[in-house]
């Protein structure tokens, strides 16, 4: 995983990661990128260690990179799983995460119950209850990968 050093919650999203990962079996390897050279050196350490996949956190740094780490994940041939569905757009593998206009619809919601005078302090706190899968299989198979039919099949969108 690879984290932005200055962002805030960088820390406990890695803690996360690393307290899940076990469970799963999976081995963590954590790499810090603040900013566009250091995302190259991320890389270049992620092909040097041979990790099987990457993922990013989930600031706004590298929402504002995606194009640059996808180029980075294809040129080093590391597949990648990101957070927003702007990463698979730029050419990244796949994302996975709570569905953007479902959390605009909800903010939306509890906006307008503010404006008829609801209490902000009496509103119930909500959790993203809609998740999206999106798939981009040009990468996949710029990758070798081959995507399961049955994952294909659970995907929100898939990208040819």
């Amino acid at each position: 995983m690879i984290v932005n050093p200055n962002y805030p919650g960088a820390e406990s999203e890695m803690a996360e990661v690393e307290a899940a990962g076990p469970v799963i079996g999976l081995q963590i390897q954590k790499a810090k990128a603040g900013d566009v050279s250091a995302l190259e050196t991320a890389f270049a350490t992620i092909s040097q260690i041979r990790v099987d996949a990457v993922t990013v956190g989930t600031d706004g740094f590298f929402i504002t990179r995606r194009e640059q780490i996808a180029v980075l994940a294809a040129r080093y041939a590391v597949p990648g799983i990101y957070p927003f569905p702007d990463f698979p757009a730029a050419g990244g593998l796949a994302s996975y995460g709570a569905s953007l206009a479902d959390a605009y619809r909800q903010a939306s919601v509890y906006a307008g119950r503010v404006l008829k005078g609801a209490n902000p302090a009496d509103l119930p706190i909500t959790q993203p209850v809609k998740f999206e899968l999106i798939i981009n299989l040009k990468t996949a198979k710029a990758l070798g990968l081959t995507i399961p039919p049955a994952v294909l099949a659970r995907a929100d969108e898939v990208i040819e």
